[in-house]
């Protein structure tokens, strides 16, 4: 509608000239009419083909995206297809695809796309369209060499029951939701328990430390499947709690990646856990194993992600239960209990900066309100934690002091993430599983042009 409000006025104005008869008027705009249109004309046209190819562009850009996804399987003729078919749902009929160029081995797809703009003033030099082309390419991180680096949190919380049945067989048990392997023992008909965990593994009840390695054994399938050959994707195993500790270097052998996960010597199972959980200390640890993070076109240059799997609560057992002031048989202060709260996520900081992406699954830190530690602790407010002078955190805009420190978790979390898509929250045992392989799939999709 603006371009041919513009084409009238134009006319409008020469058509004035026109009868115009004082002078030489009538001679200087016949001489200069035919080169003015052409000039004006021009202008307009090339800004339409301009307009046009800037949106072919985006629309071969999103057709190529969609493909790549499906570049490991091989098959090019279905691939080039899927190119067409999202090309022609996205743009004008009129515009054809020129040459796609599906080169498996680097896992990259290539292509032109062409047509016509109808001229509009220009045709009075008889030149009726102007051609556009454009051209694009994409590879996507899934075809890249790449390092996985998984962290598994290793604190008592992660030793929480990871069903409600699961808890609650705990609770009716000995009392206590959580299979620590620190505590009282417990004697329950002829069978004495030296500690929660004996409980719960002589009752073959989950925990949540075996769901994380559950998760984890998910993310390995998903590497043999997007690196069938192992050349690619190397994957290594850590356990966070005082510092990060080294359970396996990064390998392509998926194989040595499985058995270690499951062996209960490695410190990656239930059957072990910390008794501290430093974020500040572990992620400082982990920044110097990561190293900084590559393009992903060499083995040389890898691209790095971290997969931190973690309730993210900073703290100690000995914060919680020592020196507390009990009256009437309750407890109503303890000098440490300000210390246990959401880990600062600028701690996260180093490790992005060095070109490595963060992806963080929370597993959920369930309030357990019958708890006296968890009321004093946890469930408290971030203002009596005083986690800026505490832990040197600082609270994102808008979210009240008052909120408790366990609600604040996810906000801590989700900033240490490199993107929010990056960033998943899990409940349940299922959830756990199906986040892990969720956020590794969300990074594995995601793609960058490369022309």
């Amino acid at each position: 509608m603006k371009l041919d409000y513009l084409h009238s006025r134009f006319f409008a104005i020469f058509r004035a000239l026109g009868r115009e008869r004082g002078g030489n008027v009538a001679i200087v705009v016949a001489l200069t009419m035919v080169p003015m249109l052409l000039a004006v004309g021009a202008s307009f046209d090339y800004i339409r083909a301009y307009n046009v190819r800037q949106s072919m562009q985006s629309d071969l850009d999103a057709a190529l995206i969609a493909a790549v996804k499906n570049v490991d399987t091989g098959d090019t003729v279905a691939l080039k297809q899927k190119v067409s078919d999202w090309f022609h749902a996205q743009t004008d009929s009129n515009y054809s695809l020129g040459d796609i160029q599906i080169d498996t081995t680097n896992h990259r797809i290539t292509a032109t796309a062409s047509g016509t703009v109808p001229t509009t003033l220009m045709k009075i030099a008889n030149i009726n369209t102007v051609p556009v082309s454009v051209a694009s390419a994409v590879k996507g991180p899934a075809s890249s060499y790449l390092n996985v680096y998984i962290v598994i949190d290793k604190s008592p919380s992660m030793l929480l029951a990871a069903t409600t049945a699961g808890q609650q067989a705990m609770y009716n048990g000995i009392g206590c939701q959580f299979a620590c392997h620190t505590g009282d023992s417990h004697t329950i008909g002829t069978t004495t328990y030296p500690d929660n965990y004996s409980y719960s593994a002589e009752k073959k009840i989950k925990l949540r430390a075996d769901v994380a390695v559950d998760a984890v054994h998910e993310v390995i399938d998903m590497i043999n499947s997007s690196d069938t050959n192992h050349e690619r994707i190397r994957v290594g195993l850590y356990s966070l709690g005082d510092t990060i500790t080294e359970v396996l270097a990064p390998t392509l052998d998926t194989t040595a990646a499985s058995k270690r996960l499951d062996d209960p010597t490695a410190g990656l199972t239930s059957a072990t856990s910390t008794t501290y959980t430093y974020f500040d200390v572990a992620l400082a640890a982990l920044k110097s194993k990561v190293g900084t993070g590559g393009d992903g076109s060499s083995s040389a240059t890898p691209l790095k992600l971290v997969l931190l799997l973690t309730d993210g609560v900073q703290s100690q057992r000995e914060w919680v239960t020592d020196g507390v002031i009990w009256k009437n048989n309750k407890p109503i202060s303890g000098p440490y209990w300000y210390k246990v709260a959401p880990f600062n996520p600028d701690w996260c900081a180093n490790i992005k900066k060095q070109s490595a992406t963060m992806a963080v699954l929370y597993t959920e830190y369930l309030p357990i309100t019958t708890d006296w530690g968890y009321n004093a602790t946890v469930g408290s407010t971030m203002a009596s934690a005083n986690w800026k002078s505490t832990w040197g955190g600082t609270m994102d805009s808008g979210v009240p002091t008052s909120i408790t420190r366990r609600d604040y978790i996810p906000y801590a979390l989700s900033d240490c993430a490199s993107s929010k898509s990056l960033f998943m929250s899990a409940s349940s045992a299922t959830d756990i599983t199906n986040g892990l392989s969720a956020l590794f799939t969300q990074y594995l999709a995601s793609v960058r042009l490369t022309q």
